[in-house]
């Protein structure tokens, strides 16, 4: 069982604790609440696989979002995905939210390299410096992707209120 401060963490904890931001991450990551479902439950099962030791609850935290990145990643790489017909137009059938779902709709329609860092500091909290070593890259290229996610969104939003 992973630890945290040499503590050993239950499988029910785990998923108390950070079941929703990993199922959150994952459905954002992949667009679909089906392959959200899988990538979140693969990622607990490596995190219970590998049984690391971690040094608080932010370090778990940070390892829990960068599998998750990863696994959506791989996700999105897969042969399978590629061969996979959908049976309708409408994201698994659930309708957006009635205020803000043209911008929900619009950062998921962001490639991953935007979307990520967008659903990190606005809706996740976390600085660019934090986000960087979520991803794996530097304070500017998070603070010069979060830059052209904006204006990409600025875009996408003037031609649907238009």
């Amino acid at each position: 069982m992973p630890s945290l401060n040499g503590v050993p963490l239950s499988c029910e904890e785990i998923l108390d604790r950070y079941g929703p931001l990993v199922y959150r991450l994952a459905i954002q990551g992949t667009g679909s609440v089906a392959d959200g479902e899988d990538v979140a439950q693969e990622v607990f099962v490596s995190l219970i696989r590998c049984d690391p030791a971690f040094a608080d609850d932010t370090h778990l935290r940070a390892w829990l979002i960068r599998a998750t990145a990863n696994r959506c990643k791989s996700w999105g790489r897969s042969p399978w995905r590629r061969r996979v017909v959908p049976l309708e137009d409408n994201r698994d059938g659930i309708a957006p939210p009635p205020e803000g779902g043209g911008v929900l709709e619009a950062v998921a329609a962001l490639p991953p390299k935007y979307r990520w860092p967008v659903y990190l500091h606005y809706m996740e909290g976390y600085t660019a410096a934090e986000i960087g070593q979520l991803l794996g890259c530097s304070r500017n290229t998070v603070l010069s992707r979060l830059s052209r996610a904006r204006a990409k969104l600025k875009d996408a939003l003037k031609e649907e209120w238009a």
